[in-house]
């Protein structure tokens, strides 16, 4: 009898402690996709084993396909928090009242973006906006991206005092950073513009035709990249979770981690860090 209760204390133990980890929420997040798949999903697999470690709770990676489809997997709440860009941060907080820009990169903070240019275009790196672009083919990168379309729009309706369509003779979307560099270094495009961490990265690794295309501007800097966590996080996981996932964040010190992102550390944000971002939306008709 004293070793059947034994037993059956412990498969009650056992089914208790099953029970509890099936109905621990899995914690979900996602980021835009800015540039090459394979890099991404290398990047955010780590980061999800790293916030399981910290968190205490299952984590996933939700990979999307678009800028917008990130947002709408925040907005619809499949994913708690998000790695967004400057402008897709603030469209998500702007959908779900409550959200908060809790970190970003200490590159984040002045961010830029440069315009490059195929060989055969005559252009050469410039102090001032390179006017002579004007009647060119020239690429975007993401239609929501905040370094590859928002800003960079905004800096050349100010330089030439047109918007884009009116100022190239044909104008594109390659969908990410990385596809940008493709597409002028092929001479697809003759001009683009793109992220400034993403060319630094690829001319590193030896990707980029350093001949054939290269940088003639280098943008004002802005305000960028940021993890924006749900404003009711803290009732689906516990109250200070929020406070616990951004102390993960920031406490990233290590180089492999911070290396495959291209950050050297991540600080804290706020909200009112991308107030910027809101107004040039609103004036460039990206944000309502």
């Amino acid at each position: 009898m004293f070793k059947r209760s034994i037993l059956a204390i412990a498969l009650a133990s056992v089914l208790s402690v099953g029970v509890a980890h099936a109905e621990q929420p899995t914690l979900v997040f996602t980021a835009i996709p800015d540039e090459d798949e394979t890099r991404l999903v290398e990047r955010f697999t780590q980061y999800a084993k790293y916030f399981e470690s910290k968190l205490g709770v299952p984590v996933k990676y939700l990979p999307v396909k678009s800028y917008p489809a990130a947002v709408t997997a925040f907005t619809n709440n499949q994913v708690q928090f998000a790695w967004f860009g400057g402008l897709t941060g603030v469209q998500a907080r702007l959908a779900v009242p409550g959200s908060q820009a809790i970190a970003q990169g200490a590159e984040d903070v002045a961010f830029k973006s440069y315009i490059i240019a195929h060989v055969s275009t005559g252009l050469n790196l410039t102090k001032g906006f390179p006017k002579d672009i004007e009647g060119k083919t020239f690429t975007f990168g993401a239609r929501a991206s905040t370094s590859g379309r928002l800003f960079p729009e905004h800096f050349i309706r100010q330089a030439l005092s047109k918007e884009p369509e009116k100022a190239f003779s044909r104008v594109g979307y390659s969908g990410d950073h990385s596809r940008t560099i493709q597409l002028v270094q092929s001479g697809a495009y003759q001009v683009g513009v793109l992220n400034h961490l993403v060319w630094d990265q690829e001319v590193k690794s030896g990707k980029v035709d350093t001949k054939a295309v290269s940088v003639i501007w280098e943008t004002p800097t802005y305000p960028d990249y940021h993890w924006v966590a749900r404003g009711d996080m803290d009732k689906t996981f516990g109250a200070g979770f929020t406070a616990r996932l951004q102390a993960a964040i920031l406490g990233i010190d290590d180089p492999k981690l911070l290396s495959i992102f291209d950050r050297t550390k991540f600080i804290s944000a706020k909200n009112d860090d991308y107030k910027a971002i809101e107004d040039v939306g609103k004036l460039t008709g990206l944000i309502n």
